[in-house]
C-alpha cells in the first residue's frame, strides 16, 4: 500500500461523518478519524438508521473508522459523581463505536493539577484497565495517545506528554491489548522529541500515527505541512525503516487542508526517494 493510501482525515467536530465520507470516497481516503460529542455528529444523533448507513457507505468503500475521544474528559478523574460520569462517557463511546463498525477508539490518559499528580495517574491506570476489559470484549482495539507539554507554569497538565510519562503508562497496562496512537507533534514539542519516542517505544504496539506540522520545542498547534519545521519525510523512512504498518492520520485545518496535505506528503516522500 502506498504511503498515500495509508493517510487518513481526522475529520474533527465540526465536519459531518457523511459528508467525511463522501470526500473519502472521492479522495480513495480508507482511514478515518471520527468524533461523536457534539453536532452535527453528537452520540445521541446516530440512530439506527443513520448508523445503518454509515457503515454500509464504509463497507462497499474499503472505509475503516475509529472513534477519537475528547481529552478534555479526565480520563484520571477521581471525584465522585464526576468519575462516573467519566466512565459513562468511555464505556459509550466504546458502544457506539462498535455500532459504528469502527476498529479501533483513541483514548488519553487524562490530566492532572499538579498537587495531586500520583493520585491522578493511578486513577487514570485503573480506568484504562476496566475499559481495556470492555473493549476486549466488544472487540476494538484502544489507542492510547502521547499527549501534548503545556507551559510549566499552566495550572493543568497532561500526563503521558513526554517519553517517560508515555513509558509509565504502556508498562502500567502492558497487560492489557492497549495499543498507541504515535502523536508525532505532540513528540515535537518536548525535548525527547520524535528521536527519543521512536528509541524508547516499540514501534510494534503502534497502530497509528498523526500528522501536523509545529515547532521544535514549541507550543501545541495543529499546522499543515510546510507551515512549521516538522521533518515529515525522516518521520516517514525512520518508520518504515522500523517496520511500522498501521496508518498514519492528520489532524489539522480543515477537510480540505487535509486532504490536500495528504497529496504534499506523499509527494515530498516520492521527491525524496527519487533523490536519493
Amino acid at each position: 500500500m502506498s504511503l498515500r493510501d495509508r493517510i487518513g482525515l481526522d475529520l474533527g467536530q465540526r465536519n459531518k461523518i457523511e459528508d467525511g465520507l463522501a470526500a473519502a470516497i472521492e479522495h480513495q481516503v480508507r482511514y478515518l478519524d471520527l468524533k461523536i460529542d457534539v453536532a452535527p455528529n453528537a452520540v445521541e444523533s446516530l440512530t439506527d438508521a443513520r448508523v445503518a448507513k454509515i457503515r454500509e457507505t464504509c463497507e462497499a468503500n474499503d472505509i475503516h473508522v475509529g472513534i477519537h475521544t475528547m481529552s478534555a474528559v479526565n480520563v484520571a478523574e477521581i471525584a465522585p459523581h464526576v468519575r462516573d460520569g467519566v466512565d459513562r462517557y468511555l464505556l459509550g463511546h466504546l458502544e457506539a463505536c462498535k455500532r459504528l463498525g469502527g476498529g479501533w477508539m483513541v483514548v488519553h490518559a487524562g490530566y492532572h493539577f499538579t498537587s495531586d499528580y500520583q493520585l491522578r495517574r493511578k486513577a487514570a491506570v485503573d480506568r484504562l484497565h476496566m475499559l481495556a476489559d470492555h473493549a476486549d470484549k466488544l472487540g476494538v482495539t484502544l489507542l492510547l495517545e502521547n499527549m501534548n507539554v503545556e507551559p510549566d507554569d499552566a495550572e493543568v497538565h497532561y500526563l503521558a506528554f513526554n517519553l517517560e510519562e508515555t513509558q509509565f503508562f504502556f508498562d502500567a497496562v502492558k497487560d492489557t491489548s492497549i495499543r498507541w496512537a504515535f502523536t508525532a507533534n505532540h513528540a515535537h514539542l518536548v525535548p525527547d522529541g520524535v528521536d527519543g519516542f521512536l528509541g524508547g517505544m516499540d514501534i510494534a504496539r503502534c497502530d497509528e500515527v498523526r500528522l501536523a506540522d509545529c515547532w521544535r520545542n514549541g507550543k501545541e498547534i495543529h499546522l499543515s505541512p510546510g507551515e512549521g519545521d516538522f521533518d515529515f519525510v525522516d518521520l516517514f523512512r525512520r518508520l518504515d525503516k522500523l517496520g511500522f504498518q498501521g496508518h498514519y492520520m492528520n489532524a489539522f485545518g480543515s477537510l480540505e487542508d487535509m486532504i490536500k496535505g495528504r497529496d504534499v506528503l506523499s509527494q515530498q516522500m516520492e521527491e525524496a526517494v527519487d533523490s536519493v
